[in-house]
């Protein structure tokens, strides 16, 4: 099976750096060449255009920063769906918006394709060791066609209903996410205050009840004063 990756940012590069090193036959495309270029070096075949990739590939992912990326992907002169022939699979992995990822997902299914929107959960860490949570939203046959696929990416893989469910589903987590470090930082602050030693405040906070994924992965960055979770406001 031939995939074609396009988007090559924080998360969309490291899940196209786990499908070159499971030895998927993979081409890659990303407007900014430094992004391109060490998947090139690892092997990777650099796509003309994404109509070139979609006419070519089997199954076509996208991972971009907003819809209308993956709108400009997918419509524009030269796009996913000028290229894109019967039976191919188009994998939404971008965090996008549920209406969006519908109404485009109508354009692929009628040109023959099948959509299916496979957004990630659990960080750029995860993303890089192939560890992340992938939800999926779409047919069930498309889902087990590119379950293959999804595997080389992620561990943990849901399939959540029809197309569009998935991309509510991310949001739903986002929103949680959220709201959690929100609290750990009212949290963190308030131990501050209270003379606490932060490193033994983040050790008691994990060892308890009060633990979470967010606390053990997002605490750190804030507490070794980087505060860079590589993820935007947008998202």
């Amino acid at each position: 099976m031939k995939i074609g990756f396009i988007g090559l940012g924080n998360v969309g590069g490291k899940l196209a750096g786990s499908l070159l090193r499971n030895g998927i036959d993979l081409t890659v495309r990303d407007l900014d060449p430094a992004a391109v270029r060490p998947l090139a070096d690892a092997g990777a075949q650099v796509g003309e255009s994404p109509a070139a990739m979609a006419a070519s590939c089997d199954v076509v992912i996208t991972c971009l920063p907003s819809p209308a990326a993956s709108r400009a992907v997918l419509e524009a002169g030269d796009g996913v769906l000028d290229g894109l022939t019967p039976g191919t699979i188009w994998a939404e992995m971008s965090t996008t918006d549920e209406a969006e990822v519908r109404r485009l997902g109508a354009l692929v299914a009628g040109k023959g394709g099948e959509p299916v929107d496979c957004p990630v959960s659990g960080g750029c860490h995860r993303a890089a060791t192939g560890n992340i949570a992938i939800f999926a939203g779409g047919e069930r046959a498309a889902f087990e066609r590119l379950l293959p696929v999804l595997k080389a990416m992620g561990r943990r893989i849901l399939h959540t209903g029809p197309l569009g469910s998935a991309s509510v589903l991310k949001v739903v987590t986002n929103y949680l996410a959220t709201a959690n470090l929100v609290s750990l930082c009212e949290a963190l602050a308030t131990a501050r205050m209270a003379g606490m030693d932060l490193n033994t405040t983040y050790e008691a906070i994990r060892i308890s009840s009060g633990n979470s994924f967010v606390h053990e992965t997002e605490s750190q960055v804030i507490l070794n004063g980087s505060r860079d979770i590589n993820f935007t406001m947008d998202l």
